[in-house]
């Protein structure tokens, strides 16, 4: 079987709305759902029997996604809500994530495993601080596909002039951002207007709507096929199996960070360096050939090696960087500032370490996108670079090479709270140590 045979999950796009407080996010998904017909009907009977209480007699379209009490209250998105919905053409992952600053962190969550990512900007408003935050906060993560939507062009008079004003402004500051894939949309969320149903109201507008282009966009050159990374979450042995073939059975399971994996293929374990062959490969229906990033599988050695979790099986021909000094972007995600020295754990793939932050090299002004070098702190919701050391060295790739191998989290000692979300950069050197050639 050949890579071309196998079905590329290219039919499920991630995706995630943000913007500003109030520029019309959870009633995009909202009117997202019920333009497509993707909603149940008692979950249309529940709108409409809040109406009276929240939409002032007309639907509410954002309480399909803001669950929680106070966001109703409030009228903001304050957690991150998961939707899900079909069309024929494709499945999606939809994360409403919050536009207020507080909750910044909130966003590069439900940001951090997307294909492509909705900002959307208030035509009132035009381009504010927090429409570059969570621009710049896109293309940190390499979301490669962007959509700005242009939302509440019906009280703008559906000004093509207007919309025009604010393509300029952001297309001022994308070129110093990494993300290549851009689209603009002039949308009104609350009457639907090109979100799924062309509008009558701007003619001027020949683009696709906001569906026609998630149905469209190209996601399947978006995971990284090069170099095979198997994170070990698992060793599965089974315990008194009534297959009797399965007695003796022991494979390493996780999902594939990176490449492809041939029954027959050369493989390196990390840490210890020696190699074996691929005897099998177990996917969710069964014993397949091949299988690829980013599946979940169960990986046979021909070999019997001591390998645990945390533990990493890759492509020798080109192995991934080993070192304990990093250089990485993190945003600071805790109450409590980020300074020099302060120890952390750091969960990266599969395994967890103890880590240091040595240094603060600069922190992102959302103001004009300008570096500030040598901040004393980061603060809640701050971007920037920073130097780590590990208790133990790591095995890993440049996050704009790969996205799994690529980032990590700082976790707080004792609390056991997430203090940030990392990306590393490139290694100075990849490791080519001479390999034992142990059971080839």
């Amino acid at each position: 079987m050949s890579l071309s045979t196998i079905e590329h999950p290219v039919d499920l796009l991630r995706f995630n709305t943000c913007g500003s407080v109030d520029d019309g996010k959870s009633t995009l998904i909202g009117r997202l759902l019920y333009d497509s017909k993707s909603l149940m009907e008692d979950q249309i009977a529940a709108l409409k029997r809040s109406a009276d209480i929240t939409g002032g007699g007309k639907i509410n379209l954002a309480n399909l996604t803001d669950g929680l009490r106070a966001e109703r209250e409030q009228g903001i998105t304050i957690d991150v809500a998961y939707r899900y919905f079909a069309t024929p053409k494709r499945k999606f992952i939809i994360a409403d994530t919050p536009g207020h600053v507080q909750y910044t962190r909130n966003m590069v969550t439900g940001a951090s495993s997307a294909n492509l990512s909705i900002v959307l900007v208030d035509a009132r408003q035009g381009v504010i601080e927090q429409s570059r935050r969570h621009t710049s906060i896109a293309s940190l993560l390499r979301i490669p596909h962007l959509i700005v939507a242009v939302n509440k062009m019906d009280l703008v008079e559906w000004s093509q002039e207007r919309f025009r004003e604010i393509r300029d402004e952001f297309e001022k500051f994308l070129p110093r951002l990494n993300i290549k894939d851009v689209r603009f949309i002039p949308i009104s969320a609350l009457d639907g207007d090109n979100v799924v149903r062309p509008s009558k109201h701007m003619p001027w507008y020949e683009g696709p709507t906001l569906l026609d282009h998630l149905e469209a966009v190209h996601i399947g050159s978006d995971w990284n096929l090069e170099g095979f990374r198997l994170p070990v979450q698992w060793v599965n042995r089974p315990e008194n199996p009534s297959d009797p073939t399965l007695h003796d059975f022991r494979g390493f399971s996780g999902q594939i960070a990176g490449g492809v994996v041939r029954v027959g293929q050369r493989v390196i374990h990390l840490p210890s360096l020696l190699c074996s062959r691929v005897k099998a490969i177990h996917g969710s229906d069964g014993e397949v050939e091949e299988a690829f990033c980013p599946q979940s599988v169960t990986v046979v050695l021909e070999d019997d090696l001591d390998i645990s979790r945390g533990d990493m099986l890759a492509d020798l021909e080109s192995a991934p960087g080993l070192s304990s000094e990093f250089h990485a972007k993190i945003c600071w995600m805790h109450q409590r500032p980020l300074v020099p020295g302060r120890r952390y754990l750091l969960k990266h793939t599969t395994q967890t370490v103890q880590a240091m932050v040595t240094g603060i090299e600069n922190r992102l002004s959302f103001t004009d996108l300008e570096r500030i070098p040598a901040p004393s702190e980061l603060a809640l919701n701050d971007i920037g670079e920073i130097h780590l050391k590990t208790a133990k060295p790591l095995y890993f790739d440049g996050y704009a090479n790969n996205r799994l191998t690529g980032s990590f989290i700082l976790i707080e000692q004792g609390t056991n709270a997430t203090a940030a979300a990392g990306m590393l950069f490139p290694p100075n050197e990849l490791v080519k140590p001479e390999y034992d050639d142990f059971a080839i």
